[in-house]
């Protein structure tokens, strides 16, 4: 699995990237995607610093365009499961916090393996009433064979949200709520924190997979 999470982050993050998020709102969830992903494919392939790994760039990359489209208090909630209801209002915002942090250091991590891939966009369709919504995609690799990427998005005041993507039928969500129940029954909410803290503190992770 971790394989795989690592070849489709970078056309994933593509994929859901706006043009703006006062738009985002008025435009549906598929189509924001695709008018965006070709202008995104086409910076990193001529952004030679991109390309090399700048970090302090990478960064400001993942910040300005992919953190905004992310609901990452839902991903947290999904991802802690059950154990959610537990945590205090500041645990609750540190799981956020630490979480968001996971995700913005591996997703800058996987930029590096860009290796040409592309996205398709299966057809897709809805309702006008609704409000939570999955886009399929798949990413082609050169010389592999193509990963079936879908986006679980809903629809919110600031626009469309991503909660959790799923690779191949297997949840990113639920992938984390194994290794973080674990970590709760070992050593409690605060442990978990603590855990996430740590890792957060050390080397980039290479890519995102089962555990975090």
């Amino acid at each position: 699995m971790k394989a795989i999470f690592s070849k489709f982050l970078f056309a994933g993050l593509a994929a859901i990237m706006a043009t703006a998020a006062a738009a985002g709102a008025d435009i549906a969830p598929d189509q924001l995607a695709k008018t965006t992903t070709e202008e995104v494919l086409t910076l990193i392939r001529q952004d030679k610093e991109l390309q090399s790994g700048n970090q302090k760039k990478l960064l400001s990359l993942v910040e300005a365009k992919v953190l905004p489209h992310f609901d990452f208090i839902r991903m947290t909630r999904l991802a802690v499961g059950k154990n959610w209801r537990q945590a205090t209002p500041a645990q609750q915002q540190s799981l956020v916090n630490e979480f968001r942090t996971l995700l913005v250091r591996t997703y800058t991590t996987a930029f590096r393996s860009y290796k040409n891939q592309t996205v398709e966009f299966k057809p897709f369709k809805m309702a006008p009433e609704d409000t939570d919504v999955t886009v399929k995609t798949q990413i082609i690799q050169p010389g592999a064979q193509p990963l079936a990427v879908d986006y679980s998005m809903q629809k919110t005041p600031a626009g469309w949200k991503v909660y959790d993507v799923v690779i191949e039928g297997v949840s990113l969500v639920t992938n984390y709520r194994g290794t973080f129940t674990t970590e709760i029954q070992k050593s409690g909410i605060d442990g978990l924190i603590q855990t996430l803290a740590e890792k957060n503190r050390g080397a980039p992770p290479p890519a995102p997979g089962i555990k975090p």
